[in-house]
């Protein structure tokens, strides 16, 4: 089985967990041989393709357009009118961004020669001019490939997908990882929805991450029950990331936050649950991983709080840096306002930690041995801290039994269950 697979980053160059997820399910899809050819708008040549075939959009040669892709340039071109979208961030962070895209002297859309669209493959101030092209050179690729069904990640592949399907008249998955309300709440932006919604209105076959997920598609984007599916995520096991003799440079107890500090991830409520467990227990301090439009918001509330001597804040970590924050912590937590679904509590298991997750998240639906509060009921957030620093006993027996559950969410069952989908669509 061949599948022609759209995504807009690839580990190691990663801004969230979709990234980390299209890793994953890729190399659990080779499990079963399934053979994918993976299309990022760039590729910057250290991606691990031991499982996939990476293919950068910047590389397809456009020179050579044939009328039908002349004609399908002229119904997406109107994308192009706007360009303060980025899929996992709010208004302060995406100006940051804009920012440092300025002072970095980037100039994001030449051609070479009127042959090849170039990408940066950021999230930068014209990333639905990126958006628009990925889409026609996803049309091109459609019309040379191999290959049996289609598989779009996210809002900002559903015009490709649409495009590929156009031409090559192929089932088409698209797969939910995130919606406008989990980034927005209601304040939508109006132009990602529409683009969402017509993602799951063209596709075939509809993958949601979570139940939480799969009730916001179809009852916030009216979409037919029968054609919305549950796979959850998983958990990477290839390779060896494990830092447990990691050495630790402070004597108290250490209680992490790593994510994206934005709205979504609910940083606001972890820093005032802090506050209240320094009071009860001094020896401890609370580390705050990830950037993001609030961190100097946070760091502000902070000083306000007068912890700042128990806080760090470590910008935003990657790979083996996030494996040695694993290593130092004795408690994870994820207070997330709406979290599809939150690979990085599954990470913390792994890694022997154990994890307090807000019920507003995907991951809540599947893990047993996790404490689950409400993400606005910092007392309970406290509370369970507090416990897991306190009482050595229940800290043990989260960090086995999390241990012992977080070892069957792999992906290459994830994977299965996805390969059934596309086996549903082509009938075997």
């Amino acid at each position: 089985m061949r599948v022609l697979m759209f995504g807009w980053e690839f580990p190691p160059h990663i801004s969230g967990g979709l990234g980390t997820a299209c890793f994953g399910l890729t190399r659990g899809l080779a499990k079963h041989n399934v053979n994918v050819a993976f299309v990022v708008p760039k590729a910057y040549g250290d991606e691990d393709q031991s499982a996939v075939r990476l293919v950068p959009a910047e590389d397809i040669d456009m020179n050579n357009m044939s009328t039908e892709l002349e004609e399908f340039w002229k119904k997406i071109s109107y994308l192009e009118v706007s360009s303060n979208l980025i899929p996992y961030v709010g208004p302060e962070e995406f100006a940051r961004l804009i920012t440092e895209t300025a002072a970095d002297g980037t100039e994001e859309h030449k051609t070479e020669s009127n042959h090849r669209f170039k990408f940066t493959g950021k999230y930068g101030k014209d990333l639905l001019k990126e958006v628009s092209r990925y889409a026609l050179i996803a049309a091109s690729i459609a019309a040379k490939e191999d290959f049996d069904i289609i598989h779009a990640h996210d809002w900002l592949t559903y015009l490709a997908g649409i495009a590929a399907k156009m031409v090559s008249g192929k089932p088409l998955v698209v797969h939910i990882h995130a919606t406008e309300f989990d980034r927005s709440g209601e304040n939508v932006n109006q132009a990602v929805f529409d683009i969402e919604k017509q993602g799951m209105q063209m596709a075939d076959k509809i993958i949601a991450v979570s139940h939480l997920t799969r009730n916001i598609v179809i009852n916030r984007y009216g979409i037919p029950e029968d054609k919305v599916v549950t796979v959850h995520n998983a958990v990477d096991f290839s390779g060896s990331d494990h830092c447990q003799d990691e050495t630790r440079g402070v004597p108290e107890k250490v209680v992490t936050f790593l994510g994206r500090v934005t709205f979504q991830k609910g940083p606001d409520y972890f820093i005032e649950a802090a506050s209240k467990v320094i009071k009860r227990n001094p020896n401890v301090r609370f580390v705050m991983a990830g950037s993001g439009d609030m961190l100097n918001r946070m760091i502000k509330r902070a000083a306000q709080l007068k912890i700042s001597n128990k806080f760090h804040f470590t910008g935003f970590l990657k790979g083996p840096e996030v494996n040695t924050m694993f290593a130092q912590s004795d408690v994870y937590v994820m207070p997330s306002v709406s979290e599809p679904f939150g690979i990085s509590p599954l990470e913390a298991m792994k890694s022997n930690v154990p994890v307090i997750i807000s019920k507003q998240s995907g991951v809540a639906e599947i893990l047993k041995h996790a404490l689950k509060v409400d993400f606005w009921d910092i007392d309970a957030m406290a509370d369970s801290i507090h416990g897991l620093l306190k009482y050595d006993a229940l800290s043990r027996y989260f960090k086995q039994h999390g241990q012992s559950e977080v070892n069957s969410l792999k992906w290459e069952n994830a994977a299965y269950e996805v390969k059934e989908v596309y086996k549903s669509l082509l009938n075997i």
